[in-house]
């Protein structure tokens, strides 16, 4: 099973849901953005991903900046408050399988939790391809 934790308006989270689903599985999809977030579930999520809420603070298009959230001597502990009233803090997608929970940013980084890749070619909305022809990696 993978859970995405998905923004629709965001191209980076659509590249990585319609990566899952051309690798044949059928993700669970969280709106976080209408769904929320509660403090566990960030806490295990970031501490399967290794991160800390500084490293998943969505800077831009968010209101990270504007509530004094990336001054140097802010805690992470404040950083996490503010994602729990202000969803769209956490960067996304966010995504969990089997093989690991990461963020997936860029998009072929979600690449090595699934079972098998897609076939190729594919490509990111913005047309950069991801898979070759021959489904190889492209860096």
């Amino acid at each position: 099973m993978i859970v995405i934790h998905h923004n629709p308006d965001c191209g980076t989270s659509r590249n990585v849901l319609q990566i899952i689903r051309k690798s044949g599985a059928e993700p669970i999809v969280i709106d976080y953005l209408t769904t929320g977030w509660t403090r566990p579930q960030l806490l295990a999520l970031f501490a399967a991903a290794d991160l800390t809420p500084r490293q998943a603070l969505r800077t831009s298009k968010s209101p990270a900046v504007e509530l004094g959230l990336t001054d140097d001597g802010i805690s992470d502990d404040t950083i996490l408050d503010a994602m729990l009233k202000h969803p769209v803090l956490v960067n996304r997608p966010i995504v969990a399988s089997p093989k690991g929970v990461r963020l997936c940013r860029p998009s072929e980084t979600v690449l090595p939790l699934l079972d098998q890749l897609p076939p190729g070619p594919l490509y990111k909305e913005d047309g950069a391809m991801i898979l070759n022809e021959s489904g190889d990696i492209v860096d």
